[in-house]
This record gives structure tokens, C-alpha cells and sequence, in this order.
């Protein structure tokens, strides 16, 4: 114990204090095949994979059952209830198991296998919801069951709770700041819940003013980036503000499954497609930079692995 004093580790008293403080990667290989390097253009991705749980998701779903339970909402006959596709459902599921908390999920009947397996792994109740709803179906159907069972459900509501951007702010934003020294020029992130853009820019924003905010959304309603909106054909996020961001990029879904594949070949990342598409964007925007001649410190967030999405093979496959 004396060594791991002096070296400033310590044993955790639960895995929930494992989440957060991700490693924030230079990614040297595509600033090398893209001229960043010798444009001054440093392009990094905070790997959020390497939370507990596997995904970024892990920072919102505990602050909002810590927020809840410290509000009275959650106890022994109220568990939480919310919609998910998938990744905040997995981070729901675990935290509820360290915490002796029951969670119930709503999620459309065609995530992945590999999500509703983890999820129930954990010990949480899953209903499921039209797959051709999508997410939206989902978060119509928490809603109505919280409205008919509101002494057995806390909705938390990951797109309009507060605590979900309260997370980012905290966390990821801080992080960031600090892993950069007070670097960063620009902020690119998926748009899901908005979450991490929303809470991560305003941190950046109040560090920095400075600090450009960039969205990544799909550029098709009938897409295939799992995790993000495409807000004009979606309901758009409660905690979600337009003006806390400077711009939005839209991204192919071609695009987020090709760079998604590159980062596994040439990064030697095997991330999830929602994070191929944060990176396409990264990448547009220190392009930019190069191309005007500019410096830059442009970081991007990759909020899941791609393990999370395979499906077993057929037999004889």
C-alpha cells in the first residue's frame, strides 16, 4: 500500500469510480496521410471505450442516477426507467447492478443482439418498442409507461435530463482541457441525446471562448450511423441548443463506415461507426485548417468499439 500511495494509485471502492479520465490519443498516422503534420494541424480522439461500461455513455447514466437518487427519485420501490439504443442502456444496466438499482429499458426490437444480451447480463428488464420507430418509438414508449407507473418508474430521460450535458461539462470537457494544456481549437462530436457536444463545448467555451464547436450529424433521416440524429427528421433533444454550437457537419453513412474501417487498419482502432463519422468530420475541419494555412488543435470524441455491433456468424460461415 505504501507503493501504490507514492505512486498515486489507489483500490476503488466501486467500479463506478472507474468511469471517466479516458485517454486522449494523437492520432499520428492520419495527420501523416492527410499533410496535418507538416501543416501544424495536431488531430487527437478521446477514447471513451475505455470506460467501464465501453462506451461514453457510462459519464451521463451515472450522473443522472446520482443526481436522482440524490433528489429522492430513485429508492428501493422506484427504479429507473428509460429509452435507449443501446449504449446508454449497457451503461444503465451495469451502474444499476454495482448500485443495487432496478433498471428497466426501453429499446427498438432490432438493436443488436450483442446490446440486448450485455444489457440482460446485468440483471435489467428490457421492453421493446417498434423497430421501425427507432429511437423516437422508444422514448414515446418510456414515456407513456412512466405516465401510467409513476410510483414504479424514475424516467431519467437521457434526452432532456439536465445531468446528461452536467456529465460532459464535468468531465470529458475538463479532461480535455487539461490533456491539451489549454490547446484545443476545435471540438468535433456525433449528435445523439447531444449530450457530449452540448456539456464538452460549453466547458471548452467557458475555458476558451475561442473554442469552435462542431456537430456531426448523418446526412440522410434513413441512415446507418447507430448513436446519432438526424434532427430534422428526429425529435430534437430537450437539453439540445443550437446556439451552443458554431457549426454542423453532415456525414454519409458510406463515409462513417469507410473511416471507421480505416481507424482499425491504420490506427489499429476498432471503433464503433458513429465514431468513423466524428473523425470524417474531425477531419474535414483540420483539412480546412491545412488548407488555409492554419494551426489547429482539433479533438474529436469516439464514444464506442465496434465489438459492440458484430453478429455471430451463421454456422459453416
Amino acid at each position: 500500500m505504501a507503493d501504490a500511495a507514492r505512486f498515486g494509485v489507489r483500490p476503488l471502492a466501486s467500479i463506478v469510480e472507474a468511469v471517466g479520465r479516458t485517454p486522449l490519443l494523437r492520432l499520428h498516422a492520419l495527420e501523416a496521410e492527410e499533410g496535418l503534420l507538416s501543416a501544424g494541424v495536431e488531430l487527437y480522439a478521446k477514447l471513451e471505450f475505455q470506460n467501464p461500461g465501453g462506451s461514453v455513455k457510462d459519464r451521463p447514466a451515472l450522473q443522472m442516477i446520482l443526481d436522482a437518487s440524490a433528489t429522492g427519485r430513485l429508492g428501493p420501490k422506484k427504479g429507473v426507467l428509460d429509452s435507449t439504443s443501446g449504449n446508454t442502456g449497457v451503461a444503465y444496466a451495469w451502474i444499476g447492478a454495482a448500485l443495487g438499482l432496478r433498471i428497466t429499458l426501453v429499446m427498438p426490437e432490432n438493436v443488436s443482439d450483442a446490446r440486448k444480451q450485455i444489457t440482460r447480463a446485468y440483471g435489467a428488464k428490457l421492453i421493446f418498442s417498434d423497430p421501425m420507430e427507432g429511437s423516437d418509438g422508444a422514448i414515446r414508449l418510456a414515456q407513456k409507461l412512466a405516465a401510467q407507473r409513476p410510483d414504479e418508474y424514475a424516467y431519467l430521460d437521457q434526452y432532456g435530463n439536465p445531468a446528461n450535458p452536467k456529465a460532459h461539462f464535468l468531465g470529458t470537457g475538463r479532461e480535455i482541457w487539461e490533456a491539451t494544456r489549454g490547446r484545443v481549437t476545435h471540438f468535433v462530436a456525433g449528435i445523439g441525446t447531444s449530450g457530449t457536444l452540448m456539456g464538452t463545448g460549453r466547458r471548452l467555451k467557458r475555458e476558451n471562448p475561442a473554442v469552435r464547436v462542431v456537430g456531426v450529424e448523418p446526412d440522410d433521416p434513413f441512415h446507418g450511423l447507430e448513436g446519432l440524429k438526424h434532427l430534422r427528421s428526429s425529435i430534437v433533444p430537450a437539453i439540445y441548443r443550437a446556439e451552443d454550437r458554431d457549426e454542423t457537419l453532415f456525414i454519409s453513412t458510406d463515409e462513417g463506415w469507410s473511416m471507421a474501417e480505416r481507424l482499425g487498419k491504420r490506427v489499429g482502432l476498432l471503433v464503433g461507426h458513429s465514431s468513423g463519422a466524428a473523425i470524417a468530420g474531425a477531419l474535414r475541419v483540420a483539412g480546412r485548417l491545412r488548407d488555409a494555412g492554419e494551426k489547429g488543435v482539433v479533438v474529436t470524441v469516439l464514444p464506442d468499439r465496434a465489438d459492440r455491433y458484430f453478429e455471430p456468424s451463421r454456422p459453416g460461415a
